[in-house]
């Protein structure tokens, strides 16, 4: 756990990470569902530098369900020209002709 947490955020890790070993789940996914849900928390909170994702967003989600930043993470992957001046719409819209 990193030094920067407080105590509450190491009980949350304690018991989520509990929880989903509960749940069946290995040591190290449970580790890591605890530690990401504690820093989304404390993203959303504004207690980190961090107030947005810098990565692509959870695959299982919706593209129009995911943020401008996300979107555009996953057309610059995908080599998009013109992405950074696209709406979320054109975004999605690019990332899907791309993807078919």
């Amino acid at each position: 756990m990193p030094s920067s947490w407080s105590d509450k955020d190491e009980r949350k890790y304690e018991k989520i990470k509990q929880s989903s070993l509960d749940r069946g789940k290995s040591e190290d996914r449970a580790k890591e569902i605890a530690a990401r849900t504690v820093n989304r928390d404390r993203r959303e909170e504004g207690r980190t530098p961090n107030k947005s994702t810098q990565g692509t967003g959870n695959p299982n989600t919706r593209l129009e369900d995911r943020s401008v930043k996300e979107l555009g993470n996953i057309a610059a992957d995908m080599n998009i020209r013109g992405r950074s001046k696209m709406k979320k719409t054109e975004l999605i819209d690019a990332i899907r002709s791309k993807r078919s």
